[in-house]
């Protein structure tokens, strides 16, 4: 009896013991790498993005004289032509070749009542106000006619100056109304930049002002100025625009996509941290210091970034180390190592 009451106890003792045991297991450690927060010099620039557009008076658009249909395009966008050269053939829409039709029967009849209002002015029938009457509706009736801008044959669109053809997309048997525009043929070296900024940063910049650029895949780069600015927000993007004089030697058409770097400030002395160690939750930038082997979260206020690097204005001091590999599996207060050289003090 004495042994089954002792029994409780030692399964309580053994029960404690593993409870022990659990609590002594080692806290995890994560492995990471960490670099120091550095004094450096930057400048205070920023990247922006726009493309190339004509200048303005520089785009020669080819507009349909008349509700038409496409015979036949001879140059496509991006066609190289000369002055006088075929781009577009049109032939009348059958309501137009209807008005053409009624114009010329029209004109044909002013024509008539004109004839007959000189011989009945010169038998003294009518007055000198009615044959300028008669005269008049007669030129009315022409211009009506030759209003159209096209004859029953149809009508070719040529080049009136020696350029690139751009924006052209219609195609053999489309049908445009008239006054609509179907090409335009942009005249040689003139081309601009247009960019878009922070409207907040706008008022920095300035004529005059340099500017470095080059096409998004890195080729035909160009140091040139800036030449306008525009702080009126456009609706769709939000951005005020920048305008840049695109050097004839940058070989570009228009539409390019480019990419930009503006120095809007003097050069500063501050805190810098390798690009990689920067986080990001929800809009709330931070990072991981490492200190006695254990990283805590800090939230931080970047700046400028400089190639791999970037500025932190507010957070951290000089030779704090900070996570550069491993951050985003940590969480703070957690234990961490580096295998190669042991944690950073």
């Amino acid at each position: 009896m004495k042994t089954l009451a002792l029994l409780p106890l030692f399964l309580l003792a053994a029960c404690g013991g593993g409870a022990a045991d659990e609590e002594k297991a080692p806290e995890p450690t994560a492995l990471v790498r960490t670099a120091p927060a550095e004094l450096g010099s930057s400048n205070d620039s920023i990247t922006i993005y726009g493309a190339t557009e004509a200048t303005p008076g520089s785009a020669h658009v080819l507009v349909a004289p008349a509700e038409a249909v496409v015979v036949s395009v001879a140059a496509p966008t991006g066609t190289a032509v000369g002055r006088g050269q075929v781009i577009v053939t049109l032939r009348p829409s059958p309501a137009t070749q209807a008005a053409i039709a009624k114009a010329a029967a029209d004109a044909g009849q002013a024509q008539a009542a004109y004839q007959r209002a000189l011989r009945l002015r010169k038998d003294g029938l009518v007055s000198d106000a009615d044959v300028e009457a008669a005269r008049a509706a007669m030129a009315s009736a022409n211009a009506a006619r030759i209003a159209s801008g096209m004859g029953g044959g149809g009508v070719a669109l040529r080049a009136p100056v020696a350029g690139t053809v751009q924006n052209l997309t219609v195609k053999p048997g489309d049908q445009v109304a008239a006054g609509a525009a179907l090409a335009a043929i942009g005249t040689v070296g003139d081309l601009r930049a247009r960019f878009g900024v922070d409207p907040a940063i706008a008022p920095r910049l300035h004529p005059g002002l340099p500017i470095a650029m080059d096409t998004i895949n890195g080729a035909a780069p160009a140091n040139t100025a800036i030449v306008g600015v525009d702080p009126q927000v456009d609706p769709t993007t939000r951005l005020a625009s920048v305008y840049v004089a695109v050097p004839a030697g940058m070989r570009v058409g228009a539409g390019e996509p480019l990419r930009a770097t503006v120095q809007v400030g003097a050069t500063q002395t501050g805190i810098t941290i390798p690009y990689a160690a920067l986080l990001d939750d929800g809009g709330r930038s931070f990072v991981f210091v490492v200190k006695n082997g254990v990283a805590k979260e800090r939230e931080v206020s970047p700046g400028n970034s400089m190639g791999d690097r970037i500025q932190i204005l507010k957070g951290l001091r000089p030779g704090e180390r900070v996570v550069v590999e491993g951050g985003t599996a940590l969480e703070d207060g957690m234990k961490v190592s580096e295998p190669s050289t042991g944690a950073k003090k």
